[in-house]
C-alpha cells in the first residue's frame, strides 16, 4: 500500500504566509519611530492670509470627517473631537494613512483627535501648527464574547430576575500613543494649499 501526501492547495499556501506575516508585523513594530520624516507640522503665513487659511483648515477637517468640538479664533485653536481611526475595509476614510496605520486600527481601537493653532508674531507673521493625537483602547477585564457569557454574569450565581449583561464590565480606559506625524504633515499640506493659491 503506498500513501499519497496530503495535497496542498496553493492558495491555502498563500494566505497562511500572509497570515503569519500580519502577526509577525504586530510583534516587530513596536513603539513608534520618531526618526521617520513626514514634513513639517508647522507653517508661517502671513497676518492678511489668516482668515483664509482659518477657512481652509475647518474645510479640510472636515473632508477627514473630523467634528469640530472647540473653535475660537480669539484663542487661535481649533480642536476637534475624537474619532475612531479607519481600518482596511474603510478605504473612503482617510484619517489613517498608511498600511501600517491601518493595519493598527483593524487590530486595535484607535482614536484621533486633531488640533490646529494659530500663533501671532510681533513680526506680522502667523504660525500654523498641526497636532494629531492618537490613542489605543485598554478594556479592563475580559470582555464577555461567547454566547453563555454575554447573556448572564458568570462572576455571581444565577439570580432569578436574569439580569442581562452587555458587553463589557466596565468602561474602557484611553492610553496616549503619542501623535501621528502622517497625518499632521497631511493636513497641513492640504492647508497650505490655500497660501499657495
Amino acid at each position: 500500500m503506498k500513501i499519497r501526501p496530503f495535497p496542498v492547495c496553493p492558495n491555502f499556501v498563500r494566505a497562511a504566509i500572509v497570515v503569519a506575516m500580519l502577526g509577525l508585523h504586530g510583534c516587530m513594530s513596536g513603539p513608534q519611530r520618531g526618526n521617520q520624516s513626514f514634513g513639517p507640522s508647522a507653517v508661517q503665513i502671513s497676518e492678511n492670509q489668516r482668515d483664509i487659511v482659518w477657512e481652509r483648515a475647518v474645510a479640510v477637517l472636515n473632508n477627514f470627517h473630523f467634528m469640530i468640538a472647540r473653535e475660537s479664533k480669539f484663542e487661535g485653536i481649533i480642536e476637534t473631537q475624537y474619532r475612531a481611526g479607519s481600518n482596511l475595509l474603510e478605504p473612503w476614510n482617510r484619517d489613517s494613512l498608511g498600511y501600517a496605520n491601518r493595519l493598527e486600527s483593524t487590530i486595535q481601537s484607535i482614536r484621533r483627535k486633531v488640533t490646529i493653532n494659530f500663533q501671532s508674531s510681533s513680526t506680522g507673521l502667523v504660525t500654523v501648527s498641526v497636532r494629531a493625537d492618537k490613542e489605543i483602547e485598554d478594556v479592563p477585564g475580559l470582555a464577555a464574547n461567547y454566547a453563555g457569557g454575554a447573556t448572564f454574569s458568570d462572576a455571581q450565581p444565577l439570580q432569578r430576575d436574569l439580569d442581562q449583561v452587555v458587553g463589557q464590565a466596565g468602561p474602557s480606559r484611553w492610553l496616549p500613543r503619542g501623535n501621528d506625524p502622517a497625518l499632521e504633515a497631511e493636513i497641513l499640506r492640504q492647508i497650505q494649499h490655500a497660501v499657495i493659491r
